[in-house]
């Protein structure tokens, strides 16, 4: 498959437009091992390093949709891999918003920097943190994306939210996932919105 058959194939799944353009702009196989670009448009994982991987392009993209992200917004993603995701996120919240990363495997933050710098995208930083503190630096956040598998969403990233900002999460055992969709109401009131089974990501790391 080609960029323009994935592009294609996404549309015709129901992907949104504004999700499409991203994904025409950002360049997968700068995102991965020089010796798989020939399965970047492919719309399958792709293996990264220390049994990571970059997620299927259909689910990154129903992921992003979920959380309707907007011109200007401050974004955090999670367990940011290669950095893929974090260029889509740049591309929807444009060049006023803000983008932060965080990934706990050295090789990866090291490389998802080159990556973003090479590529341009002067608004997103990724650091080597674990994420299940989330980012307080830089909190709060319009959205919260977490890209790894978690048996239940840990309370102080939930608190990292903004009134009415979006979290979109993996949550479930081991072998299968539903991909949560949750938004903060108020301070104290958090509802979930949508829960989409059937599912399979890496299992969240806390150490590199």
């Amino acid at each position: 498959m080609d960029k323009k058959e994935l592009l294609q194939s996404l549309r015709t799944r129901g992907a949104p437009e504004k999700i499409i353009d991203a994904f025409s702009k950002v360049n997968r196989e700068n995102f991965i091992s020089y010796n798989l670009r020939k399965m970047a448009y492919d719309d399958a994982p792709i293996p990264l390093v220390k049994g990571q991987t970059t997620s299927q392009p259909y689910t990154i993209a129903l992921m992003l949709s979920n959380l309707n992200l907007k011109p200007g917004q401050k974004v955090l993603e999670i367990g940011s891999g290669s950095g893929y995701v974090l260029a889509l996120i740049s591309e929807l919240v444009g060049k006023t918003g803000k983008v932060i990363g965080l990934e706990v495997v050295p090789e990866l933050v090291r490389k998802s920097r080159e990556n973003l710098e090479d590529e341009g995208y002067k608004n997103v930083r990724v650091f080597k943190r674990n994420g299940s503190n989330g980012f307080s630096d830089e909190a709060k956040f319009d959205r919260i994306l977490i890209s790894a598998a978690l048996r239940d969403v840990p309370e102080k990233i939930m608190a990292q939210l903004k009134n009415h900002g979006i979290l979109v999460a993996p949550k479930g055992s081991r072998f299968e996932q539903e991909i949560i969709v949750l938004e903060r109401r108020s301070e104290n009131e958090f509802e979930i919105k949508k829960r989409l089974p059937g599912f399979v990501f890496v299992p969240f790391v806390e150490e590199g």
